[in-house]
């Protein structure tokens, strides 16, 4: 079951949501943590003390500025830009940059929180940040990209480094633009700070696995969970959303798991193949080409093609939502339960609403939030600034190796304290409590600042 919110959090989160009204995402973000941390005051009752929740819902900053840049039509766009440091109790800030028109200060805030518990998770000194901005990098020019690219990094610079914030990617963020603004501060500050940056090219300064980390410790994460209810993806036929970097890598890792992805989706609609995914055929058509996932049917002609379909009707066994926040609703997930889904682990941020939370948590299935299942793409992150700093460079059996590692921990973490607070198999008690303990522990060690 759910918790209810406790008596001695609900004021807070009064406060919370009083103190920063419209941003809904963000709301929910703090109400979905906030839940599970009642038990934790009474073991803990220095952290009411020393006020971590409310300090903690606060960012310790939050920047916001103007992007200008000129088109290919020689036209001043303008768009706006965010970075918001939340917490560096653990370490640096981190956490990824978003471009994509949705982009407003609620959403930054939101990832911004899930990022200091995900990262706090990861068991690494990484503290949690977010931003982006309200561009949409689809169907401009390489030449447009790098332009805004250039005036984003022109502003931000001067917020981060690699003792105090690092950003990455996120949606709409990939190689090409982390060149770009990695670029741009080589070039303002003359300094060739490697891990100022993650997500950078192989060539220069970038980490093997990191492409793939976020889908691999996703899958790696739902295995864990499978195998303490002595089942596996072996034989299981799997739905996965998106057909970005978490989505095909995390296709990928379920195959060699033993599983079969059977569909797969972009924001036009879903290809269902009764076959399997064909994965090199998606990663032709979205990593190389740059089209829609429509265009798949084109080569396999008895696959199917749903325009603004809803792939959670296809019936499966293990979900895993990867393109977005809220993709999963209350009836979503009461249809993926009907039609014999047994487990469901989080690629994406935040894809699953209350609603579908409380549907999960309800049926007992093996359901992985968030802030643990997707921390596979932070972790190998820090382990690309572990290199940076040794100036090294590590095999990718050996990266992989140690995600896989740091996945195994996280589970067995959120496991363990979901049974030490009496909510035995709840992957989110487990992985909010967690991470919360591990943060409020060092912010009581450093007094009020």
């Amino acid at each position: 079951m759910t918790p209810l919110i406790d008596e001695k959090v609900e004021p807070i989160l009064k406060e919370v949501l009083d103190r920063n009204p419209g941003e809904v995402e963000f709301h929910q973000a703090v109400r979905e943590v906030l839940e599970s941390l009642g038990p934790v005051l009474v073991k803990h009752p220095e952290f009411a003390e020393h006020k971590i929740i409310e300090r903690i819902c606060e960012p310790e900053r939050q920047i916001i500025f103007r992007v200008p840049w000129v088109d290919d039509k020689g036209n001043v766009q303008i768009n706006r830009g965010f970075r918001v440091e939340f917490n560096s109790a653990l370490g640096p800030y981190k956490g990824g940059l978003r471009f994509h028109p949705s982009v407003y200060l609620g959403i930054i805030k939101f990832l911004g929180f899930e990022q200091v518990f995900k990262n706090a998770l990861s068991g690494l000194p990484i503290g949690g940040g977010k931003g982006g901005s309200d561009f949409d990098p689809k169907g401009k020019s390489d030449a447009e990209v790098m332009r805004f690219c250039q005036s984003f990094m022109t502003e931000l610079y001067r917020h981060i480094g690699e003792h105090t914030d690092v950003p990455a990617g996120d949606i709409g963020v990939g190689g090409r633009e982390i060149g770009y603004m990695f670029g741009q501060y080589k070039r303002i500050t003359n300094r060739w700070e490697a891990g100022v940056m993650t997500g950078k090219g192989l060539d220069w300064g970038g980490s093997l696995v990191r492409t793939e980390a976020t889908g691999y410790g996703a899958a790696f994460f739902v295995d864990e969970m499978l195998k303490v209810r002595n089942d596996s993806f072996e034989g299981k036929t799997c739905v996965v959303s998106g057909s970005g970097n978490v989505a095909i890598y995390t296709m990928e890792k379920i195959d060699e798991l033993g599983g079969k992805t059977v569909a797969c989706s972009d924001s036009n609609g879903y290809i269902y193949d009764e076959k399997g995914i064909d994965l090199e055929l998606v990663k032709q058509i979205k990593e190389i080409e740059r089209r829609r996932i429509s265009t798949y049917i084109d080569v396999h002609k008895d696959a199917k093609y749903i325009a603004k379909g809803n792939i959670w009707e296809i019936p499966c066994q293990v979900a895993m939502p990867s393109a977005t926040q809220n993709e999963i609703n209350g009836k979503d997930a009461i249809l993926l339960l009907k039609n014999g889904c047994i487990a469901v682990g989080e690629g994406a941020n935040m894809p699953t609403t209350p609603k579908g939370v409380k549907a999960f948590l309800e049926a007992e299935i093996a359901y992985g939030p968030g802030k643990a299942a997707n921390a596979g793409g932070v972790a190998t992150s820090a382990l690309e600034m572990q290199q940076n700093a040794r100036r090294d460079s590590w095999t990718f059996k050996h990266t992989e190796n140690r995600l896989r590692e740091i996945m195994q921990t996280i589970h067995q973490n959120c496991y363990e304290t979901a049974e030490e607070f009496g909510t035995p198999g709840n992957y989110v008690n487990g992985a909010n409590c967690a991470g919360f303990i591990k943060v409020a522990k060092a912010m009581v060690a450093f007094g009020v600042i």
